[in-house]
């Protein structure tokens, strides 16, 4: 667990989460303080056997797709960062990482937050993070 309060920063590889990664970014070498990247995905309705394997591909591709993002935005930034692929609802996966981190702020692009009004609405209820909402 770290010691510095941090910004947790969702990310599903699209455009409108890389400005929110990019202010993020920024916000992390200000403060002085760690970034944490969160890919939250749902997992299908398969069988369990499927269920696994499908889960190993997509951290997989997750794990793929951060190490481009890496090196576009985080390499030689001067801060502390990590990246988790989580399954579950994003505002379940916020409230679990913020009661095991001290978060300073949740950030998301607008384009996410809006995509899914009932799981962001769900999110303001369950998390008690400041969220900053990235254009």
């Amino acid at each position: 667990m770290r010691m510095d309060k941090g910004i947790l920063c969702a990310i599903d590889f699209s455009a409108p989460s890389k400005s929110a990664l990019r202010w993020s970014v920024e916000l992390a070498k200000d403060l002085h303080i760690p970034l944490t990247l969160l890919y939250a995905y749902r997992l299908q309705k398969l069988p369990h056997d499927q269920a696994i394997e499908y889960k190993k591909q997509v951290d997989a591709e997750a794990r793929q797709k951060f190490l481009k993002l890496e090196k576009e935005f985080l390499v030689d930034k001067g801060i502390d960062y990590d990246f988790k692929s989580e399954v579950g609802f994003i505002a379940d996966r916020v409230k679990d990482h913020a009661s095991k981190n001290e978060t300073k702020f949740f950030v998301v692009d607008q384009k996410t937050s809006m995509a899914n009004k009932e799981s962001f609405d769900e999110l303001l209820k369950k998390v008690n993070v400041p969220l900053v909402i990235v254009p």
